[in-house]
């Protein structure tokens, strides 16, 4: 397994040519490839005509190794305060259990903070324990929002 090297690892701002990398990502981890859907989330994260780019990617010897999409929202839902979602984080499987998520998220934290984001939310599936229990460390808890659903079929 190759090691991430300190010295060589960026982390930097999502450009639009780093989405086949993250499809790539994506489907290694999820078994499926989703490039449509990474075609329309890598669109509105990277509009940075109508908002704040903040979805990041990290970078070893010219490979994206993983990547943090998120978007901010000013006073939308109802929330007067500023705050953003955190709705992707991927890396890529050889450089897993690294603490690359754990780098992206705190680089992807500072930057909200910088922008005046005062909350970060996210959705995880109830029993997802394995990241459940990297969001906790990242500091999440749960929130005081319901999420509910309507199931259409």
């Amino acid at each position: 397994m190759p090691k991430i090297d300190p010295d060589k690892l960026i982390i930097r701002v999502m450009k639009e040519e780093d989405m086949e990398a993250i499809v790539d990502i994506d489907a290694q981890v999820l078994g499926q490839r989703r490039p449509v859907y990474y075609e329309r989330k890598c669109a509105l994260a990277l509009d940075d005509a109508r908002q704040l780019v903040t979805s990041l990617v990290a970078e070893q010897d010219d490979q994206v190794i993983g990547f943090i999409m998120g978007n901010v929202y000013l006073g939308e839902f109802g929330i007067p305060e500023t705050t953003a979602s955190l709705d992707t984080i991927g890396v890529h499987p050889d450089y897993q259990g690294q603490g690359l998520a754990i780098e992206l998220m705190k680089e992807f934290v500072t930057n909200l903070k910088k922008a005046g984001v005062e909350r970060i939310y996210t959705l995880v599936n109830w029993n997802d324990w394995d990241l459940l229990r990297f969001f906790e460390k990242s500091g999440f808890v749960p929130a005081k929002v319901v999420n509910l659903e309507m199931q259409l079929t």
